[in-house]
């Protein structure tokens, strides 16, 4: 399906990421990258270059492009709010790479600026968009779980540090597991559940120091500045709690473990840092009461999608004039969880979460982007 007037994208920030975004923005008609830009203007050249933009530049001339009704900011966590804040004030939509700010301050003050302006933030992650968490959260609307009770979320392994030859950010103040994984599981724990009340948590670090393990300066060693495992209890507003961990310090790899427990059964839901997976439903019966847990595959409907899928939505959002699904209330919501963990492992008190977000609606199955449907 053609569009006559798709929105037009601009990019801010054209790093390792920004080739998979284009990749998939070019094959939904709804959208039209017309500029690439960023502080190595000659990054923004090669990438357009390589995916057929017509034009490329510095991030002012991509505010300035008078065909750019959308930024998509994939800057550096710190600048996302800065980034934001220019293109509402230059009158753009913004789409941003998580999180939305790196405190509440700066993205209530993105979301602010934008409702003054009547422009819209999107926030990434828009993998609890795809078919794998969609199916899971349409079966909870089925009523095939009952009532959510609780859920259990894992994500633990040895650490970037063992792929990443530069992984000293990762272990600094504004990331660690929390703030670099936190994202994805706590968007899909907050549209099963609705929003967060308030965060319990404990943490540790694992070594003062780490050796870098791959690139020309393996061996070296760096001081670890965040904690590396941390154990969280949420609470949520309408009832309903979670365990999760998070964890950089273990030899085990447990990656993308949620399960959600109901009154009348259990779900597996996929990784949430991707956009497909298995869906597996357990019902309590007589017989799984007395013998166990036999789990069955659910039919993973909708469109798989990739990176950029938010952006779709928020196209479509715009001219049917509805609300996005990857919000930017959600992008805040999500924000202050994160920081409540982090200041409850601190303060070793229960940390309220203030906010509030609506759960997105869920994708319909015949929802596919791309036209092919």
């Amino acid at each position: 399906m053609a569009h006559q007037n798709p929105l037009g994208v601009g990019f801010i920030g054209v790093g390792m990421i920004s080739d998979t975004y284009l990749e998939h923005l070019a094959t939904f008609p709804g959208v039209r990258v017309v500029i690439l830009g960023d502080l190595d203007t000659e990054r923004a050249r090669s990438q357009a270059a390589k995916h057929g933009i017509a034009a490329h530049g510095s991030p002012d001339d991509v505010l300035a492009h008078p065909g750019v009704d959308l930024v998509v900011n994939l800057t550096i966590p710190a600048v996302h709010a800065d980034v934001s804040l220019a293109a509402i004030e230059a009158g753009k939509h913004v789409w941003s790479e998580k999180p939305i700010a790196t405190d509440l301050a700066s993205a209530r003050a993105v979301l602010e600026a934008a409702d003054r302006k009547g422009l819209r933030v999107g926030i990434a992650p828009d993998t609890v968009l795809g078919n794998g968490v969609q199916t899971a959260l349409r079966a909870i609307e089925r009523g095939d779980i009952g009532d959510p009770l609780f859920a259990t979320t894992a994500m633990q392994w040895a650490g970037p540090d063992w792929f990443h030859p530069g992984p000293e950010f990762l272990f600094a103040p504004g990331a660690g597991p929390v703030l670099d994984m936190g994202p994805y599981y706590v968007t899909t724990l907050a549209s099963a559940f609705g929003s967060v009340a308030s965060a319990y948590a404990t943490a540790q670090t694992g070594q003062a120091n780490r050796t870098k393990k791959v690139g020309d300066r393996a061996g070296e060693e760096f001081p670890v500045l965040v904690p590396t495992t941390v154990q969280a209890t949420l609470t949520f507003e309408a009832g309903g709690s979670a365990q999760q961990l998070y964890s950089w310090d273990s030899p085990i790899r447990r990656m993308g473990f949620v399960e959600l427990v109901g009154t009348e059964g259990a779900l597996r839901i996929p990784d949430p840092n991707f956009f497909t997976g298995a869906v597996r439903l357990a019902q309590t019966t007589a017989e799984t009461a007395r013998e166990g847990t036999p789990w069955r595959d659910l039919p993973v409907e909708g469109v798989q999608g990739g990176r950029g899928l938010g952006i779709a939505d928020m196209a479509e959002a715009i001219r049917e004039d509805r609300p996005h699904r990857a919000s930017g209330e959600m992008g805040l919501h999500v924000l202050e969880t994160l920081l409540a963990i982090e200041e409850s492992t601190r303060s070793g008190a229960i940390e309220r979460v203030a906010s509030r977000v609506a759960r997105p609606a869920t994708v319909p199955v015949g929802w596919d982007p791309t036209g092919a449907a």
